[in-house]
């Protein structure tokens, strides 16, 4: 399977990026400033989403949890995110 990332040079559509990232990590950012991360389980074309393993907040992109003054703050299981609230969706590398 293709890798989701920018880094291999290959020009994609908007369409083909989210066929490439579903059921893989992802950053999803609200129009109010919150990030969400979690597991792409599907979205629409409203760009409604259901996403799995979700957590909420500041992100350390070495850290796969919320962290607030070095404690675990908030981790979810599924949620479902209004497409109109959508900022932009970005592939992460879980390490």
């Amino acid at each position: 399977m293709e890798d989701a990332g920018v880094s291999t040079g290959v020009t994609k559509t908007p369409a083909e990026f989210l066929k490439a990232i579903k059921g893989k990590a992802v950053l999803v950012k609200l129009n109010s400033g919150v990030d969400y991360r979690g597991i792409l389980a599907c979205l629409d074309g409203y760009m409604n989403i259901a996403m799995e393993q979700t957590e909420v907040g500041d992100w350390d992109m070495r850290s796969w949890e919320e962290y607030v003054n070095g404690q675990l703050k908030n981790k979810y299981g599924d949620a479902f995110i209004r497409g109109n609230n959508v900022l932009y969706i970005s592939a992460i590398n879980k390490t």
